[in-house]
C-alpha cells in the first residue's frame, strides 16, 4: 500500500522536490531561525533598556555631583546606554569636547539599540519573494507534469501544486512575525532614544560636569 501524500508534512513535501525546491526551503528555514533569534534577543534587550531607564535617570540626578550620580547609575544601567554618556561628559576637557563626546556616546547607544533591526527588516521584505520563487518553481513542475502526461490528472499535478502552496505559506510565515516585531521594536526604541537625547541635552547644560 502506498503512503498517502496528504499525510506528508510541509518539509516532507519540500524534501521530495528537486534541488531548487530544497534550497529555497532551507533558505526560508534559515531566515526563520535568524528572524526569531533577533526577535527574542532584541526584544529582551529593548525591554531591559526601557525598564531601567527611569530608575537610572532618577539615581543619577539624585547624586550630589556627576561622580556620585554616575556611581549610583552604573548598577542600574545593564544595557550600558546612560552611564557611557555621563562618563564621556566627565572625561571631556572643554565644551566642544563635551559636545563631541556626547554625540559619539549617543551614536553608540543608538547602534546598540538598533543592532539587528536592518536584518529583521530585510527578512520581512524578502521572505515573501523567496516563497514566491518557490511557488513559481512548483507551478513550473506542475506544468511539466501536465506536459509529460498529456492530461491534467490530479496525481500528476497535486505534488508540485502542494509544494507551491507550501512555499507561499512558508514565506508569509517567516515575513509576518519579522515585520510585526520590527515595527514594535522601532516604536519602543524611538521613545528610548528621545529620552537619551534629552539626557544628553541635560548633561551638555551642566556647569561643572566633574
Amino acid at each position: 500500500m502506498s503512503a498517502d501524500p496528504s499525510a506528508s508534512g510541509a518539509w516532507a513535501q519540500i524534501a521530495a522536490g528537486d534541488g531548487v525546491s530544497r534550497a529555497i526551503g532551507l533558505i526560508l528555514l534559515a531566515m526563520s531561525i535568524v528572524s526569531w533569534t533577533l526577535i527574542l534577543s532584541r526584544s529582551w534587550f529593548t525591554w531591559r533598556a526601557s525598564r531601567s531607564l527611569d530608575r537610572g535617570l532618577q539615581a543619577f540626578w539624585r547624586g550630589s555631583d556627576t561622580t556620585a550620580g554616575l556611581s549610583a547609575l552604573q548598577p542600574l544601567d545593564p544595557c550600558g546606554l546612560l552611564a557611557p554618556m555621563a562618563q564621556a561628559v566627565m572625561n571631556a576637557q572643554s565644551a566642544p569636547a563635551r559636545v563631541r563626546a556626547l554625540r559619539d556616546s549617543l551614536g553608540a547607544s543608538r547602534r546598540a539599540l538598533q543592532g539587528g533591526l536592518t536584518v529583521l527588516a530585510s527578512i520581512a521584505s524578502t521572505a515573501p519573494f523567496v516563497g514566491l520563487l518557490g511557488t513559481v518553481w512548483g507551478i513550473y513542475h506542475a506544468l511539466l507534469g501536465i506536459s509529460a502526461s498529456g492530461q491534467a490528472s490530479i496525481d500528476r499535478v497535486a505534488g508540485p501544486v502542494g509544494e507551491a502552496l507550501i512555499m507561499t505559506a512558508a514565506g508569509l510565515a517567516v515575513a509576518i512575525p519579522a515585520l510585526l516585531a520590527y515595527n514594535a521594536l522601532v516604536r519602543v526604541q524611538r521613545e528610548i532614544l528621545l529620552r537619551l537625547e534629552g539626557f544628553a541635552h541635560d548633561l551638555q547644560a551642566l556647569d561643572n560636569p566633574t
